[in-house]
C-alpha cells in the first residue's frame, strides 16, 4: 500500500465516519434522559440497549448519509449506497424489529403461564427482550437528530 495514500486519508478527517459515530453515541446517551422527560423511570441500561427515543440506528445512518452528501455530492455512488442502506435500516427498525418485540411479549406471557403450571420447577422461564424496534416517531426523531449531527460534524471537520 502506498504510504503517502495512507497518510493523506487520515481517519480523523473522515467526516462521514465521525458524523456517524457521534450521532450514534449522542443518541444513545440521550435515550434515558428523554425517557425521564416522557415520564418513565431512569434506566441506565438504555445507554446500551436498542429501542427508545431517538432511534440511534436512524441517527447513525442519517448522519452518515448527510455527511456523504456534503463531502461527495448527491450524485456519488457512496451517497446512493448510503441512502439505500439508511432506508433499509429505518424500515427494519420500524417493521421487522418491532414485530419481533411484539412476538417476544407473547412468548414471555406464555412463559409466565407455563411457570405457573409447572410449579415443580421443571419449566425454566427466560424473558425475551421486548424493546427491539422503534415507533415511527422514534425513527423520525433519529432521522432529524442524525441530519443535524451529520451536517454539524461535517462542517466542523471540513
Amino acid at each position: 500500500m502506498n504510504k503517502l495514500l495512507f497518510l493523506n486519508n487520515d481517519i480523523m478527517h473522515n467526516a462521514p465516519l465521525i458524523s456517524a459515530f457521534v450521532a450514534c453515541i449522542a443518541a444513545q446517551v440521550l435515550k434515558p434522559f428523554i425517557a425521564v422527560i416522557m415520564g418513565y423511570k431512569f434506566d441506565r441500561h438504555m445507554f446500551v440497549t436498542t429501542g427508545g427515543m431517538p432511534s440511534s440506528h436512524s441517527a447513525t445512518v442519517t448522519a452518515l448519509t448527510a455527511s456523504i452528501a456534503i463531502t461527495q455530492g448527491v450524485g456519488s455512488v457512496a451517497f446512493a449506497v448510503s441512502l439505500v442502506f439508511a432506508f433499509i435500516v429505518m424500515h427494519d427498525a420500524m417493521g421487522i424489529r418491532q414485530e419481533a418485540g411484539k412476538q417476544a411479549e407473547v412468548i414471555n406471557e406464555w412463559s409466565r403461564i407455563l411457570s405457573d403450571i409447572h410449579e415443580d420447577g421443571v419449566f425454566s422461564q427466560e424473558h425475551l427482550k421486548t424493546m427491539l424496534g422503534h415507533s415511527f416517531s422514534q425513527v423520525v426523531a433519529g432521522l432529524v437528530f442524525g441530519l443535524l449531527v451529520g451536517i454539524g460534524c461535517t462542517y466542523l471537520i471540513i
